[in-house]
């Protein structure tokens, strides 16, 4: 599958001043397969995985100059571990704390070997070793896959090519909207997650791709135990839960565990965040740039990482809807804002983490709330999701007469196209919105 990763791995590859890299993201959105497939254009390719391979921990227990552990692995392995030759990866390094520290100095001593180190929770091991290789090493973070990458997984280039040629002054032909419509409503079914989005593709059988992603639940449950040290099992599945059922409004913390304090919560979903489980929507007062020093540290709401995984938890049953023509059957579960919020994340540079914002005033009898803003140079720029075909945006209106904006956007199941002072995108055209932000 191709990733929009991959022209970020091979940049790295290219640059002649590259640092370690190490590749960041929750589990199972396809760190390793990219690595993997980058190592195809290297003349050796050697993958070390520290989780199954314990008996390599002990080439990291003393000393940590990287050309004996590189003579080690390579007599081991029998794969020469050569500079511009070889692609060195070292995967779920968070089972071995020596191997992260043990970073910073093959950047100092073996600059000219490409050295890619990845891992699932790999945040936790990160934050026992606060100088583990600060400017020595470079940063890249991965997330499910996006529409578009969906597309190109399902062979659908000449879609996308359309697509990412039309603007809300350049309308796509309504039987080319309609056909993106059908593929987006698949997409939210199978999610983002590589595995599922495979399976259906290859199946078209929507039972197969449920069972893909209840496993993948049952697996993220497992995962839960080894924060157990600093959180209990239960709470921190009260909180998980929470956010699902919470989702689309503030976070409300007095409702997320009854049995737990307010501190307790708010370790708990530092860990979930951690892990890269959710994302916070921050609320700003947006009275000017940046946005992000004016947020309220107590306001927000949050996202899950995979709009396929919250609909499995929801229990929404999207099949039904796939037939319908708006969002109005399943947007009690708030799964197209949901959806905005995570394709937001996942179109921008890589190198960055990408944050969330919206706005809500409140008022005695009345309510206004944007459900995202975004910059774009010294503009602020409103979006609203709408799950049907139409809304009239009276907080878009409220929020513009505010803040002395003139135009804003609606995301919804339209066409490209344009409403007096609002911009239409459809739902599945989020990468060219994001575009603006550029």
């Amino acid at each position: 599958m191709e990733r929009h990763i991959d022209k970020a791995l091979n940049e790295w590859t290219l640059n002649q001043s590259r640092k370690v890299l190490l590749l960041r993201g929750a589990r199972q959105v396809g760190k390793t397969w990219s690595v993997r497939n980058l190592g195809k254009g290297f003349r050796y390719f050697l993958e070390i995985n520290f989780e199954s391979a314990r008996e390599i921990h002990q080439f990291f227990t003393h000393d940590l100059d990287p050309d004996e552990i590189c003579r080690n692995l390579s007599a081991y392995y029998n794969v020469p571990v050569n500079d511009g030759e070889t692609l060195l990866f070292f995967d779920e390094i968070q089972a071995c704390i020596p191997a992260i520290s043990s970073l910073r100095f093959f950047y100092e001593k073996r600059p000219g070997l490409h050295l890619i180190a990845a891992g699932s929770l790999l945040e936790f091991a990160l934050e026992q070793l606060p100088s583990y290789g600060l400017g020595r090493i470079e940063h890249l973070f991965m997330y499910p896959m996006s529409f578009d990458e969906y597309l190109l997984a399902g062979g659908q280039k000449e879609l996308l090519e359309l697509k990412a040629g039309s603007s809300p002054e350049k309308p796509l032909n309504p039987a080319i909207h309609a056909r993106l419509i059908k593929l987006l409503k698949e997409f939210l079914y199978t999610g983002g997650m590589p595995e599922a989005v495979n399976t259906y593709i290859q199946s078209k059988d929507l039972r197969k791709t449920s069972r893909v992603l209840d496993q993948f639940l049952n697996g993220l449950m497992g995962d839960f135990a080894k924060y157990k040290s600093r959180v209990a099992l239960s709470r921190l599945r009260e909180v998980f839960d929470a956010v699902i059922f919470q989702s689309g409004c503030k976070f409300n913390l007095s409702k997320a565990s009854p049995s737990s304090n307010y501190f307790q919560i708010k370790e708990a979903l530092n860990l979930l965040e951690m892990a890269g489980l959710i994302h916070k929507v921050h609320h700003t007062s947006a009275d000017g740039i940046p946005l992000g020093a004016q947020i309220n540290l107590s306001k927000y709401k949050i996202v899950m990482f995979d709009h396929g995984i919250y609909q499995r938890i929801m229990g929404l049953d999207l099949s039904e809807y796939l037939l319908a023509d708006s969002f109005s059957a399943i947007n009690k579960g708030n799964i197209a804002e949901q959806f905005a919020g995570t394709e937001m994340i996942k179109y921008v540079n890589p190198g960055t983490r990408n944050n969330l914002f919206y706005w809500h005033r409140e008022t005695r009898g009345s309510n206004a709330e944007v459900d995202y803003l975004f910059q774009k140079g010294t503009s602020i720029i409103p979006v609203e999701i709408k799950s049907g075909m139409q809304g009239k945006m009276q907080s878009l209106q409220i929020f513009l007469k505010e803040k002395g904006i003139s135009s804003g956007i609606r995301v919804s199941m339209e066409n490209f196209g344009q409403y007096g002072n609002f911009q239409i995108y459809p739902l599945y055209a989020m990468h060219e919105l994001m575009k603006q932000s550029d």
